[in-house]
């Protein structure tokens, strides 16, 4: 059987019993704010945005390893135009801006 006796005056008590008053009144405030609507889609709120930077990076850099690995065949280790690519490429370009120039002028007759 568990010993029953307290050998504490009654002060003690008391303030043990103040003290433990006060850790639960504190602990009831910050469950309170937790589960206060306004805490709750803040919370939401913050998890989405989070997820949105991380998309955004994530993205950023696949945009920039494609922009990278495009220049890299457009440009050679020096800095320098590789011409030999990027002649047929404007051309290439030049041509689908002509044909649909083209394009536009007979569908306005």
């Amino acid at each position: 059987m568990a010993d029953t006796s307290d050998t504490r005056t009654p002060a003690q008590i008391e303030a043990d019993i103040k003290r433990r008053r006060e850790v639960l009144a504190e602990t009831l405030d910050e469950i309170g704010v937790r589960v206060h609507p306004q805490t709750i889609i803040g919370d939401a709120k913050a998890k989405v945005v989070a997820n949105i930077d991380h998309t955004v990076g994530r993205a950023y850099v696949q945009v920039n390893r494609a922009v990278s690995e495009v220049r890299a065949q457009f440009v050679d280790e020096e800095g320098g135009l590789r011409v030999a690519r990027v002649v047929p490429v404007a051309l290439l370009a030049l041509g689908v801006v002509g044909l649909l120039a083209v394009g536009r002028r007979r569908r306005r007759r």
